[in-house]
């Protein structure tokens, strides 16, 4: 049968358009293969899936307990992947479907492995899973709340029955340092654990310092370790409210969980410095530095904070002559949030007002208290705040002491 040629085949433009026709095939086949690069290795971080489970009880499983396995987190969330578990890590597919159950009827230690699939690309998840006898005991985790402060820093008793509360005092600060950045350190003591029989012993302490974040990955946000011992010092801690979580395992492999808030409040003073007086460029400003924190998905939110001004109601620079309102001394304070908006001021606040029972009668002592409500997401925020000295006044004055607390209990 005699050839036949179709088209361009047959004509001078045939091996420039088969050219052409070649790279444009060669294009699309590379821009397929790269599309594709990566995506079909298992469990690799450019699969674009992401196999995620947790189960329940995620702890002290015993020979016989019933475990519950969902991969409901597992992304994406479309209807569009299988699931394949495999619960004693030998390779061999024990149950399919989103969820599952699973009895061990041994103790030991067994890898759990999820696999998930689009049918095309796949990813796994796999997790050691602890299984003790039927008759294993659990330990008791207890944490010391011996931390506590004995004493504020006015000196008054402390009360703290079922957390810690820790006051950080900074007295007679230099006027040169007048940013709140004061730490301290919180003793962790987990010495009253106790293990459940004579012949069972506790073998792991475990601390978990931000409990509401899963550092770890296990889908256990109360397990990470961030610090490990019986006896631990947790430092740098600065003002505020924290949840702390302690995790004992015993020898026999079981564990048990504790919990406590620690409550870190703060005072700071600076005593005897001159504000000095109104001239040509002003009134005179002081500004102090503090944070505020008030987070509500961690806990951590602030009580209050109290900006205590003690100053003398005359000084040696008084008018001669003149009436008493315009001798007495008169400073003010002012609060800005972290974007620089006044959130309030003392200006309201009258001579009257500035004495009471426990400030010397030759003195005005002004206190401003700031409500947790004014640092909330719907009002000023927290962050970054400001407490200003402000004298509107020609005269120098003399400040007998100035203090801020910050109370998260």
């Amino acid at each position: 049968m005699p050839q036949r040629s179709i088209g361009f085949l047959g004509t001078r433009w045939a091996p420039f358009l088969m050219g052409r026709w070649a790279v444009a095939t060669s294009l699309m086949l590379l821009m397929m293969v790269s599309s594709l690069a990566g995506c079909v290795t298992e469990g690799g971080e450019e699969t674009g899936l992401d196999a995620v489970f947790t189960l329940s009880p995620a702890n002290n499983i015993r020979v016989g307990d019933t475990v519950a396995f969902d991969a409901s987190g597992s992304l994406p969330n479309d209807g569009s992947l299988s699931y394949r578990w495999d619960f004693d890590g030998n390779g061999t597919v024990d149950a399919t479907g989103r969820t599952a159950a699973w009895t061990f009827g041994v103790a030991g230690s067994f890898t759990v492995v999820l696999t998930i699939s689009d049918g095309v690309r796949s990813a796994e998840a796999s997790r050691t899973v602890d299984v003790v006898e039927a008759s294993a005991e659990a330990p008791t985790a207890t944490i010391s709340l011996d931390a506590s402060s004995e004493f504020d820093c006015l000196g008054e008793d402390v009360s703290a029955s079922s957390y810690i509360l820790i006051w950080l005092c900074e007295d007679d600060k230099e006027t040169s340092d007048r940013r709140i950045s004061a730490t301290t350190t919180v003793v962790l003591d987990a010495s009253d654990s106790e293990a459940a029989t004579s012949d069972d012993y506790i073998t792991e302490w475990t601390w978990d310092l931000a409990p509401s974040e899963d550092d770890d990955g296990d889908g256990d946000a109360e397990n990470d370790a961030d610090l490990q011992g019986e006896t631990v010092d947790w430092t740098s801690v600065s003002p505020g409210e924290y949840e702390v979580v302690l995790t004992v395992k015993s020898s026999k492999g079981l564990t048990s969980t504790d919990e406590v808030k620690v409550h870190v409040n703060y005072a700071g003073t600076w005593t005897d410095f001159e504000m000095g007086g109104n001239s040509s460029s002003g009134p005179a400003q002081l500004d102090f530095d503090v944070t505020v924190v008030y987070d509500r998905d961690s806990g951590n939110t602030i009580r209050k904070a109290i900006a205590e001004l003690t100053y003398p109601q005359q000084d040696d620079d008084w008018v001669v002559g003149g009436g008493q309102q315009q001798n007495n001394n008169r400073l003010e304070v002012y609060v800005f949030d972290e974007e620089n908006e006044e959130v309030v001021n003392s200006s309201e606040i009258g001579d009257d007002q500035r004495e009471d029972s426990e400030c010397d009668s030759d003195d005005y002592c002004l206190s401003l208290p700031l409500s947790s409500y004014l640092m909330t997401d719907t009002t000023h925020g927290d962050g970054e705040w400001t407490m200003r000295i402000h004298n509107d006044r020609w005269n120098d004055i003399k400040v007998n002491q100035f203090r801020i607390v910050l109370e998260y209990k």
